[in-house]
């Protein structure tokens, strides 16, 4: 997650070849506009003064919802912070660790009187929950748990609600925490850790898994699994015009990757932590088998813990439109990815000494940053 540094004492061996029985598949094919014609971005402030905002995100109207790691959700309508805030569940959060408390929020895309969020609980363990929301309130005792995830270790949980276009939802689940996945959560699809789930929370109580998922006849996986093989998605999104997913996915001594996912591509595993982008973890050789590699990889001295972002697919900024956002939170620049003979390279349009924990989109598409340590909240313009 994009909430620590991490110290980095384990040696870790670069993979000498590629297996030749087992070649990875191939990253799916995106389209993205160079960036070479944007030299630079701007952050403008909205609000300020938020304790340790984790995520944005909108209800389809015209107000932001600013998360805090600690249990509350503000909404910002005009650049005002309203008060009281909007839901405030911190006598059931725990936030002991860097890594925990609430950590995003997701409205139903039919009906946005309702909500989901994800939080660690007073025992480390994740909670998915849905509450009703109304007006300007949120009803606190109106929770209904979908999901209580136990956590081995205080880090690594993931924590990413999105809807898909399908109507569903997914959760990202990091690989329980502590380091280099020693329970080995990541290529077990008989956990929910090291994984993006696929619920269905209209059909059934507490939810229903979809039919279509790609585990659900698989003996011995978790129905729920639509992806797996990941070290800690704290950020993913999918591209609003596509439906293509991207995955910032938080590496361990070495190697930040973003990993995509074409259309409905389902089942893919991304390798965590038999890689660790495209590299082998812990060994010189490694057997890749049916591992999707990432998109794009960077090392330890550009940053160390990648914070994914959005595609623009906002009307008010045409020079945005189309490119990829993210970011590092250790070292917080502000990036987009260029396509060239030599794969994707990320392109620095902006630096700041802010520590990015999380992007976040409004209704209208637009694009917004969050400073954890700073407490404010940019709107990402040229």
């Amino acid at each position: 997650m994009a909430l620590r540094r991490r110290s980095c004492f384990l040696l870790l061996f670069g993979c000498f070849a590629w297996l030749t029985s087992c070649r990875p598949s191939s990253p799916p094919p995106i389209t993205l506009p160079p960036t070479s014609a944007l030299s630079q971005v701007t952050l403008r402030l909205v609000a300020g003064n938020f304790q340790r905002p984790t995520y944005l995100t909108h209800a389809f109207d015209d107000r932001l919802f600013v998360v805090e790691q600690a249990g509350r959700v503000i909404i910002v309508r005009d650049g005002q912070a309203l008060s009281p805030p909007f839901l405030d569940i911190t006598d059931r959060v725990g936030a002991e660790e860097n890594e925990q408390g609430l950590l995003s929020l997701a409205f139903h895309p039919q009906n946005p009187a309702r909500f989901f969020v994800d939080y660690t609980d007073k025992n480390g363990d994740t909670v998915i929950a849905e509450f009703a929301a109304r007006g300007e309130n949120a009803d606190p005792s109106s929770e209904r748990v979908l999901l209580t995830i136990p956590q081995p270790y205080g880090n690594h949980n993931g924590g990413q609600l999105q809807f898909g276009a399908d109507g569903y939802l997914y959760v990202g689940m990091g690989d329980g925490g502590s380091g280099g996945d020693p329970e080995g959560n990541g290529q077990n699809k008989g956990t929910l850790l090291g994984a993006l789930l696929r619920l269905d929370v209209d059909q059934a109580q507490p939810y229903a898994i979809p039919a279509d998922n790609p585990f659900v006849d698989e003996r011995g996986s978790r129905g729920e699994i639509w992806a797996y093989g990941l070290r800690n998605p704290w950020r993913f999104s999918f591209d609003r015009l596509t439906g293509d997913l991207y995955v910032g996915d938080v590496g361990q001594d070495a190697w930040e990757e973003l990993d995509v996912v074409r259309g409905e591509d389902a089942g893919i595993n991304f390798g965590w932590n038999t890689l660790e982008g495209t590299h082998c973890y812990r060994r010189p050789i490694c057997n890749r088998g049916d591992t999707t590699p990432p998109i794009l990889e960077y090392d330890h001295g550009d940053g160390c813990s990648i914070t994914g972002g959005y595609v623009y697919r906002g009307a008010q900024y045409p020079t945005l439109y189309g490119r990829y956002f993210f970011s590092d939170y250790c070292r917080g620049d502000i990036w987009s990815m260029e396509q060239t003979e030599n794969g994707w390279q990320r392109v620095t349009l902006r630096e700041t000494d802010l520590n990015i924990a999380s992007f976040g989109e409004d209704a209208a598409g637009e694009l917004y940053v969050l400073d954890l340590t700073g407490g404010g909240v940019y709107h990402l313009q040229p």
